[in-house]
């Protein structure tokens, strides 16, 4: 295996698409496209918008043009497929990453759409060489040049069906912005939901009440000498008690709780109702 196959076929999306070639039936013809390839025969690959133009160097003296290009889809497609994509941050996460996510064909699947080409077919390209067949070793060469512009850079494939990089990023900053802002605004503001000065406060006289106390209301304070640790003592985490044989530590534990907040709660009442006071 050369190098450059290697290369190639470093991550999935990249080898997916030289999959696609490698289905061409003229092996030999494949082979001459790999060796350009690898040779330098590409003198130059530029995108204008979504179709891709190269130069690759023939038999002849003067370089051959090529283009390619896949059906690009529409604005309304990409809004479908940025707007599935901005439901899950691991998308976005990953492409500013340089990675292509591995489900993101789903995201065009779920909106009728497919990233990849199904066939050779779906890929349109012309060269100015005499060879009539399509594609031509120059085609091929710029076919495998571009797998691994997409190892470099997955946005690549994302421009061949009609959006660049900094298009994807800014909608996909756009329309998460956007729900965090729709979040935030469904939360009232309370300060401004009530009229200015219609229930004002004074900090200094919040805790007053200048009314006489009714004689059933109790106020309970907590000890100033004593902690609730104190006031629970120690909490037993062995079977120590006397049918605790099927008991785990959390029933012991569990238990022991139970008849302390019991214990409280009576104590409690009892306190409220002046039961037993000075």
């Amino acid at each position: 295996m050369t190098n450059y196959t290697l290369q190639a076929s470093r991550e999935w999306w990249s080898q997916q698409w030289l999959d696609l070639l490698d289905s061409y039936r003229f092996k030999k013809r494949l082979e001459r496209a790999r060796n350009y390839a690898r040779q330098g025969n590409v003198l130059s690959i530029e995108f204008q918008g979504a179709k891709v133009l190269a130069r690759v160097q023939g038999s002849e003296v003067e370089p051959y043009k090529v283009s390619l290009s896949l059906e690009p889809f529409s604005d309304e497609q990409w809004g479908y497929v940025i707007e599935t994509m901005s439901q899950k941050a691991i998308f976005a996460a990953k492409l500013l990453a340089g990675e292509m996510p591995q489900n993101i064909a789903e995201v065009f699947t779920a909106n009728g759409l497919s990233l990849f080409p199904f066939t050779l077919s779906d890929v349109h390209s012309k060269c100015s060489c005499p060879d009539k067949a399509n594609p031509c070793k120059h085609i091929g060469a710029v076919y495998y040049q571009l797998g691994d512009r997409f190892s470099e850079d997955p946005f690549v494939l994302f421009q061949l069906r009609g959006r660049t990089k900094e298009q994807i990023l800014s909608d996909l900053r756009q329309l998460r912005s956007g729900k965090i802002e729709a979040v935030t605004s469904e939360t009232p503001d309370v300060q401004q939901s009530i009229p200015h000065n219609k229930y004002s406060v004074k900090i200094d006289s919040f805790w007053q009440y200048n009314e006489p106390l009714e004689s059933s209301l109790v106020v309970i304070a907590p000890s100033a000498s004593e902690t609730i640790l104190d006031v629970l003592g120690a909490i037993p985490l062995a079977k120590e008690e006397e049918n605790a044989v099927n008991l785990t530590s959390t029933d012991v534990v569990m238990k022991y709780l139970n008849t302390l907040y019991t214990d409280v709660s009576h104590k409690a009442v009892l306190a409220a109702m002046n039961v037993g006071g000075s």
